[in-house]
C-alpha cells in the first residue's frame, strides 16, 4: 500500500510540476531523473487474444520508473454499463484504493484485484471483461491513461496459472 501511495504522490507531483512549468515558466524545462530499482508492484494486465476475446496475465511493474501519462482521475461511482462485459475504453492503469474486485474474462477465468495490485486495462476490443465487488460495497480507484504507443512497463510472470482467486 505504501508503494501505491508513493506512486500516486509521484503522479500528483509530476502533474503539478508540469502544470506549473507550462503556466509560469514557458521557456524552462524541468528534468527529473528516474532512479534505478529492483523493486516491483504486483500487476495484472487485461489483453485481447488474436480472436478479440479477453484474457489476463499476471506480472509486475517496476517502481521508480517514469510512466508516460498526462492526466488522471479518481472515481468511487459505478455506471450501469460498467456492470456488464465491456472492453477498456483506453489503455490505462487502474489503481484500487479501496475495495476487492473480482474480474472475469471471456473464457470464464477470474482474478481478484485488491489495493496493492495494479490493473492494466488493455483489452480494447471484443466483449472485454466484467467485474463484481467482493466483500466490498464501494470501489475507490484512480485511473491513469497510458500515452499512445507508450510502454506500459508490465513484466509478465513466467507462470501462466490463472487461479488467483
Amino acid at each position: 500500500m505504501k508503494n501505491i501511495v508513493k506512486g500516486i504522490s509521484l503522479v500528483v507531483a509530476l502533474s503539478t510540476m508540469n502544470c506549473m512549468n507550462a503556466q509560469h515558466h514557458h521557456d524552462k524545462k524541468i528534468s527529473v531523473k528516474a532512479e534505478e530499482t529492483t523493486e516491483f508492484i504486483p500487476a495484472i494486465r487485461l489483453v485481447n487474444n488474436p480472436d478479440g476475446s479477453c484474457t489476463f496475465e499476471k506480472g509486475r511493474i517496476p517502481t521508480l520508473k517514469h510512466m508516460n501519462t498526462t492526466t488522471f482521475w479518481m472515481s468511487n461511482k459505478t455506471e450501469d454499463w460498467e456492470k456488464n462485459a465491456h472492453p477498456a475504453p483506453r489503455r490505462q492503469y487502474v489503481i484500487t484504493i479501496k475495495g476487492n474486485i473480482k474480474f472475469k474474462v471471456t473464457d470464464g477465468s477470474t482474478f481478484i484485484i485488491k489495493p496493492g495490485t495494479v490493473l492494466l486495462a488493455e483489452d480494447l476490443k471484443g466483449k472485454g471483461h466484467s467485474w463484481d465487488m467482493v466483500k466490498s460495497k464501494v470501489w475507490e480507484r484512480l485511473y491513469i491513461p497510458i500515452a499512445e504507443d507508450a510502454d506500459d512497463l508490465f513484466i509478465a510472470d513466467k507462470d501462466k496459472d490463472k487461479d488467483s482467486d
